[in-house]
């Protein structure tokens, strides 16, 4: 299915309207907002007071601009590092749905003619978020399930959304001091991978696969999906109890260092091997089990690599780790949605030579993912290079759990756990 148009074209002129005076009031008020903060700031701070009123506003418009900004907020390829910085201090955090809204949700994905499921459901949320929140069940046979329930009415409100977004993205692209600005691309990419999270049948598809294709590693778990109770507005799996947050505090170093390893080799599996690859493994969606296993909860933001995609991700990272800048030049150029004609490509591929030069010989440690992806992504913007999305995204899955693995492991060395799994996928 197209998530992004078709069911745009079927939204009542009435319901877009509606939806716009509500941005537009929103936009407005913001703006007059901002307009006293800049003043209130002054010369050299007013950068910095728009991109936080900006911030402010997206949070106010809702689910599609929290979700659509903090996927660019990573996008360098796209937007200024400044501008994606500020994104960045987004936050998905919204109250749990009111006891009628979880009846109105509960109707939406269990209409009359569909089998109720459960025989215990509990109407108090154990997790909340702005799409869907988690609901704690028991099925006929007894086993106790996870619920995660679409919140009621947020399909139609965030295609809506998105439909506005495409219409204005279209008029920014007319105005010639904006030509420049990829604002048509933004909204189809992130648009696309925004609205494609509302479907929870799919990502009950989604999270069977990953299931299967980590099921070889000891250390990675995924909850088992209940397809015959899930469909579109409820994916029904597996309850998993007990477990701990995802951090390092009260670990011994090896301890911490294995279950680096464990993540790193399940991402490099689904980035390399299976090209079923989770692009938003945060600590919201990582756990731990009193084994020390790490626990996937969540399969809302996966995409399938091409195999000739996933083969080109594989060869770009090996030649990284090998110091082959010439190589990791032609790989992106291959892989490369859109290349003007007027691109510079002696310099971009000097570019990227240079870049990747600064992090050959570094040991184990020293070399920091965000830093190098950043520059790649800059580059690419100030050149005209347009990433494809199936090349971009499997890099932000990295950049999204680097963090994080810091913190339990200084000293990992991205690279050196790299080799053995490209050299399965590039002799495959």
């Amino acid at each position: 299915m197209d998530h992004f148009s078709a069911p745009s074209r079927r939204l009542a002129p009435a319901a877009l309207a509606g939806r716009l005076a509500v941005i537009t009031a929103t936009a407005v008020r913001h703006a007059a907002g901002g307009l006293f903060d800049s003043l209130r700031a002054g010369r050299g701070g007013r950068s910095d007071a728009v991109n936080g009123r900006a911030v402010r506003l997206l949070s106010d418009l809702g689910p599609t601009f929290v979700k659509g900004g903090q996927l660019l907020s990573t996008r360098t390829d796209l937007l200024p590092p400044r501008v994606c910085g500020a994104l960045g201090r987004l936050h998905d955090r919204v109250a749990p749905m009111t006891a009628a809204e979880t009846s109105r949700a509960l109707a939406e994905a269990y209409p009359p003619g569909r089998d109720w499921p459960f025989t215990a459901f509990e109407r108090r949320a154990t997790a909340s978020g702005s799409i869907a929140c988690v609901h704690r069940a028991r099925l006929a046979d007894g086993r106790t399930v996870a619920v995660k329930l679409r919140r009621p009415g947020i399909r139609r409100h965030m295609y809506a959304d998105v439909a506005l977004l495409r219409a204005g993205a279209r008029v920014v692209q007319q105005l010639p001091p904006l030509r420049r600005v990829p604002a048509r691309r933004m909204v189809e990419e992130v648009g696309g991978a925004v609205l494609a999270q509302l479907d929870l049948e799919q990502e009950a598809r989604a999270l069977a696969k990953l299931r299967a294709n980590l099921s070889a590693l000891p250390g990675f778990r995924l909850p088992a999906p209940v397809p015959e109770a899930s469909g579109p507005g409820a994916l029904v799996m597996e309850f998993m109890e007990p477990l701990h947050r995802f951090e390092a505090s009260g670990m011994d170093r090896e301890a911490r260092r294995q279950i680096v390893r464990q993540v790193l080799q399940g991402v490099y599996r689904m980035l390399f091997i299976d090209g079923l690859v989770h692009c938003d493994m945060h600590p919201g969606n990582l756990y731990l089990d009193p084994d020390g296993a790490v626990v996937l909860l969540d399969a809302g933001f996966v995409i399938q690599l091409a195999p000739d995609v996933r083969k080109l991700f594989a060869q770009f990272f090996m030649n990284m780790s090998l110091g082959r800048g010439a190589d990791c030049a032609e790989v992106v150029l291959r892989s490369a949605e859109h290349i003007p004609d007027e691109c510079d490509l002696t310099a971009f591929k000097a570019g990227v030579e240079e870049l990747v030069a600064a992090t050959t010989g570094r040991t184990a440690g020293q070399f920091r993912l965000a830093p190098f992806a950043t520059r790649l992504f800059d580059l690419q913007r100030r050149s005209g290079v347009a990433a494809a999305p199936a090349f971009v995204f499997p890099l932000l899955s990295l950049l999204v759990l680097e963090g994080m693995i810091n913190d339990f492991d200084v000293d990992v060395d991205f690279q050196g756990e790299a080799i053995p799994t490209l050299l399965t996928a590039l002799n495959r």
